[in-house]
Order: C-alpha cells, then structure tokens, then sequence
C-alpha cells in the first residue's frame, strides 16, 4: 500500500516515487519520544516523525498495538497526503500529532480490509 507509492506533486506537476526504508526510535537518535520513518522520495530522505503516545492511547482505546508495518503504513499514507496535496514537499521532516496518528491508523486498517490484508515490510 504506502511502503513503495508514487504520488504527484501540484506544484511542479512532477511524480514523486517514494519507498520506505526504515522505522528508527528517535528517542537513540534525536532524544525524541517518537518513531521516526524514514522514505526515499526520488532518492532525498524525508523523514515522518510519529509520537510515541499515539502508542499508549492506541492500546487503551482497543487493547493493541500499533505493529512496525502499521508505523511504516500510517506514515506513508501521511506523506503521500501532504505531498498531492503541495504542502511544501522541500521538506525533509514532518511530524505527526498522536491524533492524527490514530486517524490514519483508522484508515489503514480499513483500507487494508478492503485489499485483503496489510502488505508486508520489504527486508
């Protein structure tokens, strides 16, 4: 689904393709209590920080968790959004509310339903 997207930015009219790469705890690298996913977009990084919290308020509102392929999904979603809708896509990072987090996970999850299943993570 959003692990490897193509998506067109309306401002140069270009097509962006984007593949993840990673999910990295920020809290080793930028002492930030969050997941940072890390995409290639026509081979820059850009990078979607989600907050940690989103975690904890997931697993009170339905008892689970928000798995590693969900965090790489939601992200993705996310940035292909911001990027068809031409929010400043020069961007390197962009960070997530756990609100908005949860919300995305809502659509993934339905999105997912209507495709079978969530696609798996490439190694």
């Amino acid at each position: 689904m959003y692990e490897q997207f193509t998506a067109m930015d309306p401002w140069t009219g270009k097509e962006l393709v984007c593949r993840w790469k990673a999910n990295i705890v920020a809290i080793a690298t930028r002492h930030a209590d969050a997941v940072d996913v890390r995409f290639d977009v026509n081979g820059s990084p850009v990078w979607v920080a989600l907050p940690r919290a989103a975690w904890q308020e997931q697993k009170q509102r339905a008892g689970l968790t928000i798995t590693d392929q969900l965090t790489a999904q939601i992200a993705g979603r996310y940035l292909k959004q911001l990027i068809s809708e031409g929010l400043d896509s020069a961007r390197e990072f962009y960070t997530m509310s756990a609100a908005q987090v949860l919300e995305y996970l809502d659509i993934i999850v339905r999105e997912a339903g209507e495709q079978g299943s969530l696609p798996t993570l490439p190694l």
